[in-house]
């Protein structure tokens, strides 16, 4: 089976990278010269051999990653005041918990939602604001669903208002119960972590407060512009911790917009792409982090697989294998090759094989 997405710029990589010592060893061998005829070769000893196997087969690139935050979040404080609490950097804050407090004695809380807080929330009112306070109310078990979805969802009722006094309550805000004044409360889709406290205490709490991200780890891959077909989102990959170790991992988004960088004549043009780790808690605190991702390039199935030091270069970008048989017997077969894993020295071929036929090897 042929491999996937384009193969050809990972191809001529592993070609170019073996043409030397190719080269070197098909000289060694009289691969071009007379005497590289069939069964012709060394005599000094048996020569190193490997057997031909069919099996899947895939070509990784190692690319260099930052390890980060997803999302980028600036919380904005509304109420007026003195800023008389802030969190450190770092903090992980979810919902229904306390983002800031004022001088008044009153805590910002964080609650999710899309629509940012920009009017006093009460009674009476409706609209997509009061729709995600409603659900976060009811995911915070202040509130009945079934109560709020017969007076609906979009509309601030009496259960609106007991589920935000009930709220109130348990971060310790007496006054006013059962509505949300302006600034009072801040609406992001998410979890926040604090990256920068940009307000500082005895500030105004009017304008930027903190700078945050999301609380899920993401790798920014800078890819070559060139090697965008053979990415896809979904594709699995490998991720080199600081440490040492390795943890899995998906792209979970390939960019559409390049960047260019470098100056002179060597400009480098890259696209960005996001890997989201299987396991988040593998990359424990690391931000901004240098990492290696292993991205899969191409990859083919139940195909002739054999080392890639069996190679041999010939004229005219050909190559061939030479079949070791019984005794000194000796033969050139001529293969093409295709997937190129570099990080096992393997090769897929084809040619006129079959699996357990030994190839001669070039010596280490």
């Amino acid at each position: 089976m042929q491999a996937r997405g384009p193969r050809g710029r990972r191809a001529a990589l592993g070609i170019a990278a073996l043409l030397v010592a190719g080269t070197a060893w098909a000289g060694r061998a009289g691969a071009f010269s007379p005497a590289g005829s069939p069964g012709a070769g060394p005599q000094d000893g048996p020569p190193a051999t490997a057997a031909v196997t069919r099996q899947d087969i895939t070509a990784t690139t190692p690319v260099t990653a930052t390890l980060g935050y997803a999302g980028s979040y600036l919380v904005r404080g509304q109420g007026g005041g003195t800023l008389t609490w802030l969190p450190p950097a770092g903090q992980v804050i979810r919902q229904g918990h306390v983002l800031y407090q004022t001088g008044d004695g009153s805590p910002v809380t964080l609650l999710y939602g899309s629509v940012p807080d920009w009017r006093p929330l009460a009674e009476g009112v409706t609209g997509q604001d009061v729709s995600q306070l409603n659900h976060d109310l009811v995911a915070l078990r202040d509130a009945d669903s079934t109560s709020i979805a017969a007076l609906g969802w979009d509309y601030f009722s009496w259960a609106t208002a007991a589920g935000v006094a009930r709220l109130q309550s348990a971060l310790g805000i007496s006054a006013p119960p059962g509505w949300l004044p302006l600034g009072s409360v801040v609406f992001e889709p998410q979890a926040l972590r604090v990256s920068q406290v940009t307000g500082s205490l005895g500030g105004p709490a009017d304008g930027p407060v903190l700078a945050a991200t999301s609380d899920q780890h993401v790798v920014t891959v800078p890819l070559d512009a060139s090697a965008q077909g053979e990415v896809r989102a979904g594709d699995q990959v490998t991720v080199t911790l600081p440490d040492g170790t390795t943890t899995p991992g998906a792209v979970s988004a390939v960019g559409t917009v390049a960047t260019v960088s470098g100056s002179g004549g060597n400009p480098v043009t890259t696209i960005p792409v996001q890997v989201t780790l299987a396991d988040p808690r593998a990359a424990g605190a690391l931000d901004q982090a240098p990492v290696t991702v292993n991205i899969t390039t191409g990859a083919a199935h139940g195909v002739l697989v054999v080392p890639v030091t069996a190679l041999v270069a010939r004229p005219g970008g050909r190559y061939d294998v030479e079949i070791a048989g019984r005794g000194s017997a000796r033969r050139w077969v001529p293969v093409t090759p295709g997937v190129f894993d570099d990080a096992a020295g393997l090769v897929q071929v084809t040619g006129a094989l079959t699996p357990g036929q030994r190839v001669v090897v070039a010596s280490s």
